[in-house]
């Protein structure tokens, strides 16, 4: 072992790696030649490779930035606010006082309209009837109304209990009386939120450091294209679709770009990529239409039909879809090429076919440990969801039958197909592109002085370790 490492067939063709012993002959002196680190990142492919790749990625941004020149949407559209869930006016607000009171003294007491106490009704009219209820004094903080304090009263079966000195969100509606223009809708949760956000940039940074930071850099470009064209775009009447591809692009680019480095290595985990998300568009547009589900199934997506009634909503089902696989896929892509240069470093003797193989025996486990834990996201976002289908009973065809599940469903498989797809299609690129970058004459022979060397160094630090 000499220097920072044993010289390998990769250092000699691409310059020698540093230190006392980079390089040298027999006699120890070192060649005037240039030098690379033999530890480093995987060394540039050819100019040959670097034109063929550039030549069809460079376009490939070209219309991608067009398209976000041209579906540049300026903000949403503006529109009346209707009150109801997210779309109503809000303020921060603290709980001063919270003192228990009789339901009864404050009228809050419920009376069961049949007399049966055995329904979720009744029992909580019951509840509401002979317990403690809650009266709290709410102090606004922000706002025109700052200063003011109104009164709530919490009853006792109510998930969300106030206590003294809480930090609250309180909507506020203008064309209600007086008295009943504030309300409290939710807790203020902002400081465990940064908190938490906190810690994740810490840890980023401390194991990853410079990959951590750009990591988080290309989080937070992401965050900004979905915020201001992403979302904005759909809302503004474009093709959920296309802007979905276009922005899932960039983010792409700047992501894998930014993290991995300018090298064909991550181009090629780019073509990959692209091509995955390219059959996912095309299977989720086919089983959405022939599923016939609507991406109109909850409250939310309710408000949202009902405030753009010209939104694409299957469309908008299809958008998320896309975006939503494209996080796992940058994470196979990037993998897969990696095990390819990897491989190709250890062994350039190998053929391109020898490449594949033994990177999809990689990607075998790769994809087993992925597959299972997109499905198991999925459904942990929906498990209050399974838990009604389980308390009503109903069987398993009833349940993923329904548009709800059904949805799921899609989601989840589209882009388990993408996912899948994608390593067989990376692995192949990477093996083609790697094998196809062959040293010239003169290179190859330097290659082979080079190991000769590196071996004969090798052998001197394997017997200085025996020592």
């Amino acid at each position: 072992m000499m220097g920072n490492g044993p010289i390998t067939v990769t250092d000699a063709r691409h310059g020698s790696a540093h230190g006392p012993g980079a390089d040298s002959d027999d006699h120890g002196h070192a060649h005037p030649h240039g030098h690379s680190h033999s530890h480093g990142p995987a060394a540039p492919v050819s100019r040959h490779l670097r034109k063929v790749i550039a030549a069809i990625l460079i376009p490939f941004t070209a219309a991608v930035m067009v398209g976000l020149v041209v579906l540049w949407p300026g903000g949403a559209p503006p529109h009346k606010r209707t009150g109801v869930g997210f779309d109503q006016q809000t303020q921060q607000a603290t709980v001063t006082q919270a003192v228990e009171v009789s339901c009864k003294s404050v009228n809050a007491s419920g009376e069961t309209p049949t007399g049966d106490t055995s329904t979720a009704e009744g029992n909580s009219a019951q509840q509401e009837a002979n317990g403690t209820c809650h009266k709290a004094t709410i102090h606004v903080d922000t706002g025109k109304d700052k200063g003011r304090t109104f009164t709530e009263i919490v009853q006792p079966d109510q998930a969300r209990q106030l206590h003294q000195g809480e930090k609250v969100v309180v909507a506020y509606e203008p064309s209600a009386p007086k008295d009943l223009q504030y309300s409290v809708t939710d807790v203020n949760r902002r400081f465990p939120m940064y908190l938490l956000a906190g810690i994740f940039a810490l840890a980023v940074v401390v194991v990853g450091r410079l990959r951590g930071v750009m990591a988080l850099v290309a989080l937070a470009i992401s965050f900004m294209v979905l915020n201001f064209f992403i979302l904005p775009a759909i809302l503004q009447g474009s093709d959920p679709l296309l802007v979905a591809v276009i922005g899932s692009s960039a983010i792409m680019l700047i992501a894998l770009y930014m993290c991995h480095g300018l090298s064909a290595r991550t181009s090629v985990a780019v073509l990959g990529t692209l091509a995955s998300l390219a059959l996912i568009g095309i299977l989720g547009s086919q089983f959405i239409g022939w599923a016939a589900l609507t991406g109109n199934t909850d409250d939310q997506t309710g408000l949202i039909h009902g405030l753009y009634p010209k939104l694409d909503m299957s469309g908008l089902l299809l958008a998320g879809v896309i975006i939503g696989s494209l996080g796992v896929l940058d994470d196979v892509t990037v993998t897969q090429t990696s095990a390819v240069w990897e491989l190709h470093d250890a062994n350039p003797a190998m053929g391109w076919r020898g490449l594949y193989r033994a990177g999809i025996r990689i990607g075998r486990d790769h994809i087993a440990s992925v597959v299972n834990t997109l499905v198991l996201a999925y459904a942990g976002a929906a498990l209050p969801l399974l838990l009604l289908f389980s308390i009503a009973q109903s069987g398993v065809g009833t349940v993923a039958n329904s548009e709800l599940v059904a949805e799921e469903i899609v989601r989840t498989l589209v882009g388990s197909i993408g996912l899948v797809a994608s390593v067989p299609v990376t692995t192949l690129l990477a093996a083609l592109v790697v094998s196809a970058d062959r040293p010239g004459p003169q290179t190859e022979s330097a290659t082979a002085g080079a190991a000769a060397n590196g071996r004969a160094a090798a052998g001197r630090g394997g017997r200085r370790r025996k020592r």
